[in-house]
């Protein structure tokens, strides 16, 4: 009913067009401008006063049809009358699915049908009681329904115990809509692993989980805020997908659409922060130890209007419909999108892990738990690696690397380098033999007889080991002697050379036997 009378003019215009021309209420409101809750407030008054047809009415002063809506026979009627329980009812429909308020007129009428309210009677008088509760309330949520969470604007100051620096710590804040049931804690940061994180010790307070949680738009949460189409953190979605439930982001700027958290991080910094505010702590975990009496006073508390605590409406309403909790634990993942570098590896927190090298170039996604690094490309999963953090240091697969690094990796076999030389020719095999056996350990002497063998790349092999049988001949064992024979062209002359020649009779020759 509204709080001031229509004129009595105005209110015989509303009976001759409801009960003359038969038209709704909404139209009737709509010609008079006056509300349709007021419309149906005063044919309700009408019709208690036995005013059914508009003959009863037409004839009627101002002054009569007053008296007659307005009368203290009617005041007698509605003092007889059985008033319901209104909390009982407005529990009702909270607490079960499909539950409304015909079906609880019903039951509470087939008690006393002498003493009870008509039907819009019912309607009308529960609206009422409604309106006057507290305005974070007038919205009704079903039990298990919603959980609103948020940051509190103030902070706790805290001590690292390692630098003595001074940190400040969040309080992550989460409010039940259908109780009120206030859960809060403190965190390092805002981050998306902290956000995440208090979700789920939520979750695991409360022991269950609502269908829907209504978070602000901050980053950690929602990636691209739009009411219509709002694009949610990967990370925090892959959250809702293990907890089965809907993230229903509010509107930008509009704080009424999660007045149930506001009013919450109200409470918290009036009855948690402010009651810590003289005390030192040295961690987050002395902080949340503080906290926890203080959020159970809190919750304990009976509200005035209500008369009930939030932990009874918790425990009537809110636990018996929450869902069950997933059989194992979220896993908190870290995701980045990153560029594959030209060794095909990626970094994450200064540590390398190799992907398959087509994707050099390619933008892919790192998802990284505290025990796993994986690496996602086009929704599809392409590198898996156990997680090291050491600073500088690679993990590779010897199946992402080309093939010609894998066989540089598998390193280089004395066996294998001695083949590769008997099939360029025996001398060529003597010269890697003997540089083998003259260094002290093989490695030391592989890179000299890869030079030796790669050779055959700018020389025909005759020609390799005609050069590696001159360098045999002078004890000549390493890659840069054959090298420079092959440049100087001496394998040509090396015949002329070794032949026996005949000397010729000269005058000035003395011969052998002058020295016998």
């Amino acid at each position: 009913m509204a709080q001031r009378r229509l004129h009595m003019r105005k209110v015989k215009q509303i009976l001759r067009l409801t009960f003359k021309e038969v038209l709704p209420q909404r139209a009737i409101a709509r010609s008079l401008r006056v509300g349709r809750q007021t419309v149906a407030d005063y044919l309700q008054r009408a019709k208690v006063a036995g005013l059914s047809t508009w003959d009863d009415i037409k004839d009627l002063s101002e002054e009569e049809l007053q008296k007659r809506l307005f009368s203290s026979t009617n005041t007698r009627r509605a003092k007889d009358k059985r008033v319901p329980s209104w909390q009982y009812i407005h529990k009702q429909l909270k607490t079960h699915k499909g539950i409304t308020l015909f079906l609880l007129w019903k039951e509470y009428y087939q008690e006393e049908p002498s003493t009870a309210y008509s039907y819009s009677q019912f309607c009308l008088l529960y609206r009422r009681w409604h309106n006057e509760l507290p305005l974070e309330l007038r919205k009704t949520y079903r039990g298990g329904e919603v959980m609103f969470v948020d940051y509190s604007g103030r902070k706790i100051p805290y001590i690292d115990k390692k630098t003595g620096e001074v940190l400040e710590a969040e309080v992550f804040v989460g409010v039940l809509g259908a109780s009120d049931y206030i859960y809060a804690e403190a965190q390092e940061s805002q981050k998306s692993i902290c956000w995440i994180q208090g979700h789920i010790n939520a979750f695991e307070h409360i022991g269950g989980v609502v269908e829907t949680v209504v978070p602000d738009n901050l980053k950690a949460g929602v990636t691209k805020a739009c009411y219509y189409e709002p694009e949610i953190n990967p990370l925090y979605d892959d959250l809702s997908l293990h907890y089965d439930f809907v993230v229903m982001p509010t509107r930008v700027g509009r704080p009424r659409d999660k007045g149930k958290v506001e009013n919450a991080v109200q409470q918290v910094q009036r009855w948690v922060i402010a009651p810590l505010r003289g005390r030192q702590f040295f961690s987050l975990q002395e902080i949340n130890e503080a906290m926890r009496p203080l959020l159970e006073e809190l919750n304990g508390r009976k509200m005035r209007h209500i008369g009930k605590s939030r932990k009874e409406l918790f425990e009537e309403i809110e636990r018996p419909a929450l869902k069950v909790l997933p059989a194992y634990a979220f896993e908190i993942s870290d995701r980045r999108t990153q560029k594959v570098g030209p060794n095909y590896h990626i970094s994450y927190e200064r540590h390398y892990y190799s992907v398959p090298y087509i994707l050099i170039g390619q933008t892919v996604e790192i998802r990284a738990t505290q025990r796993t690094v994986e690496v996602y490309h086009e929704g599809q999963r392409v590198a898996s690696h156990l997680r090291d953090d050491t600073p500088g240091g690679y993990s590779t697969v010897d199946t992402h690397m080309p093939f010609c690094h894998q066989k540089v990796k598998k390193g280089v076999r004395p066996e294998s380098l001695l083949r590769q030389a008997q099939r360029i020719g025996p001398s060529v095999a003597e010269m890697i033999e003997g540089i083998l056996q003259r260094r002290r350990h093989p490695e030391q002497a592989y890179r000299s007889c890869i030079g030796i063998l790669r050779l055959v790349r700018q020389h025909s092999e005759e020609e390799v080991e005609a050069a590696c049988r001159i360098a045999l001949d002078y004890e000549l064992l390493s890659y840069t002697h054959v090298k420079n024979i092959l440049q100087s062209k001496m394998f040509l002359i090396q015949d002329d050379n070794t032949e026996d020649k005949a000397v010729p009779e000269h005058e000035n020759l003395r011969g052998s036997g002058y020295y016998n």
